[in-house]
């Protein structure tokens, strides 16, 4: 017998001496609280005792009470599985996983499932296994689904490590890997495969030797119904999911055909109210339903809260708790096959939930593996901070642009450009064109018109591509800001009014090796590394990092005059060439449902 079986038959034989024996007690009973039983969407009074890090028995303990025994009386709270995010991104939050756990675990949230997509992109195996290796230093569970291609469209973009089918023996077999992530090759299903077919024949190598070995894989499919759904949800290998879901139309189609839905509530991606329709309204079963957040700011874990936050919204649309609260415990374990979370019930991990108010999903205590590790929105435990090792730094590749490497020219003294238009909580784009001044042969933005210069710097040294483009939607007027988080293949992306501050603001960026730079009148005026990949910090916790994203959120609001909340997420999402309509990487302007790269001039 493995090791790792026999200790836990170790482990529950001890339990079952707790209960049979008449002389062993629990260590810890949650007495007289409201059972929200996840299984049979009740909730009813009971208690919940406690033996090692195991649910020992749910009901009536008052026989497992003992000398030693622990009891702590919950009359009037609930006590509820803990909770699952089960699709996100630690490099989104620009936090450690250690400093995410830091800020979620007060709020419930004791499983996290993360997509290391971004780091993969830029550094492959060895970021994902560096990304792995962290999750020892933290409590909660981790665990982590990995790309099977990267980039996402090897014709339209450059990534810093090219992953495909002969990279998944290796990844898939490495610790806290439980599967392939988001299948974002083959979003764009009818141009993937028109135009790219050998990714369909890669990604079924690499999505069959992960069911051989009953992993998951998760789907990505906005905008898919019909034919593209259904080639869509076969390349996962039959059984998929889709955290791109925008509308209800979309929602109802997808539970239809058997995908399970995640629906995304995060920091600047919010679908849930709009795909929730397809419960309240459609009335569709919502076993197949599962609550995520996909991208956070750091700032929301910790004034928000995590998952608490998605339920606590997700009530508010009219969904019973219970039923919002299976969402994020029992759906997603069923679909993870995470059999020791997820439920209260006897042999579980004693991961729970304390809650005080259930409507308002106001998070009182919570316990992991059976030890009370948070109370009233503090952490109780220590969590040393994690370095990462040198491996996965100094990743930017690129040396100083200029004025004339964003030059956009045009003959005249206007031009016709086309303009990315940015819509706000969405990774979706809209798409328009302007008239704009020429001045000396360069097409200038124009605040006034809300038009602004947007460019993509390869940043791995692999081609040296640097593309322009316009962008409407963030109503500055003044200066620019850059950053190294662009999904997903996280070349330097920047915004501005005047090619100046965008040159400036740039050029922060690779001196500092990855991370944000804002920039006005010639002079930086706030910056921040990411050492880890370009996408993450380990210099700082999570409440630093918090703090100093709403410092420069406050720069860019304040002093350039930005109209949009979470600007530097928002604009990493505006390379992201999965997402319809118009985004731009390194290779140029893409129209993302033609399948192909656009002059930013108006021929």
């Amino acid at each position: 017998m493995e090791t790792k079986y026999l200790k836990k038959a170790i482990e529950y034989r001890k339990l079952i001496d707790t209960l049979m024996s008449g002389n062993e007690y629990a260590d810890i009973v949650l007495y007289n609280g409201q059972i929200i039983n996840v299984i049979t969407r009740e909730i009813y009074t009971g208690s919940i005792a406690i033996k090692d890090k195991y649910i020992v028995l749910v009901g009536n303990c008052d026989d497992l009470i003992g000398p030693n025994t622990t009891v702590v009386d919950v009359t009037g709270k609930y006590l509820a599985p803990g909770f699952i995010d089960s699709h996100m991104h630690f490099e989104s939050s620009m936090l450690t996983i250690t400093e995410f756990s830091r800020l979620s675990i007060p709020s419930g949230t004791t499983t996290l499932i993360a997509d290391p997509h971004e780091i993969a992109n830029v550094l492959g195996p060895v970021g994902i296994k560096a990304m792995a290796d962290e999750i020892k230093n933290v409590p909660n569970k981790v665990y982590l689904v990995v790309p099977a291609l990267t980039p996402d469209s090897p014709k339209l973009e450059t990534a810093g490590y090219d992953i495909s089918s002969k990279d998944m023996e290796e990844i898939l077999n490495y610790d806290n890997i439980i599967g392939i992530g988001e299948l974002q090759g083959f979003s764009n299903a009818k141009h993937v495969y028109r135009n790219t077919p050998e990714i369909v024949t890669d990604l079924l190598a690499s999505t069959m030797y992960a069911r051989s070995r009953n992993m998951v894989v998760d789907g990505n499919a906005p905008s898919l119904f019909g034919k593209e759904l259904a080639a869509h949800i076969i390349a996962a290998g039959g059984k998929a999911s889709c955290h791109e879901t925008t509308t209800k139309e979309e929602a109802v189609e997808k539970l239809r055909q058997g995908v399970y839905l995640f629906i995304r509530e995060g920091s600047t991606q919010k679908n849930m109210a709009e795909c929730i329709r397809a419960v309240t309204e459609e009335k569709m079963d919502s076993r197949r339903c599962i609550l995520v957040t996909d991208d956070m700011l750091p700032a929301d874990l910790e004034k928000l809260g995590h998952m608490n936050e998605v339920v606590r919204r997700t009530i508010k649309q009219g969904v019973n708790p219970v039923e919002a609260i299976q969402m994020v415990t029992i759906n997603p374990a069923t679909y993870f096959g995470l059999e020791d979370v997820g439920v209260l019930a006897p042999g579980k991990i004693a991961d729970i939930v304390v809650i005080s108010d259930l409507n308002e999903m106001k998070v009182e205590g919570v316990f992991i593996d059976g030890k009370l590790v948070a109370s009233e929105g503090k952490l109780l435990i220590d969590l040393p901070s994690y370095t990462y090792p040198d491996l996965v730094k100094n990743s930017v590749k690129k040396g100083p642009i200029s004025e004339r490497d964003i030059e956009i020219r045009a003959n005249g003294s206007t031009a016709r450009v086309r303009c990315i238009v940015l819509i706000p909580d969405q990774n979706l784009t809209g798409k328009c064109e302007e008239n704009l001044r020429v001045f000396n042969g360069i097409v200038l933005p124009d605040v006034s018109k809300d038009v602004l210069e947007i460019v993509c710097v390869e940043r791995h040294g692999r081609t040296g591509n640097i593309a322009k483009a316009f962008v409407k939607g963030f109503g500055m007027k003044e200066g620019a800001f850059a950053e190294s988080v662009s999904h997903d293949t996280h070349n330097i992306i920047a915004v501005g009014t005047n090619l100046k501050d965008i040159v400036v603001a740039v050029n922060r960026v690779i001196e500092m090796g990855g991370g944000i730079a804002i920039a006005n009148r010639g002079r930086i005026i706030g910056d921040m590394r990411l050492p880890v990949g370009g996408l993450i910090t380990d210099e700082m916790n999570g409440h630093e990092v918090s703090e100093k994203v709403a410092e420069l959120e406050r720069i860019v609001e304040q002093e350039l005059g930005c109209k949009i909340h979470g600007p530097f997420m928002h604009l990493s999402f505006l390379s992201l060439s999965t997402s319809p309509e118009w985004k731009i990487t390194d290779k140029g302007l893409i129209d993302v449902n033609e399948f192909k790269i656009l002059s930013p001039v108006v021929e």
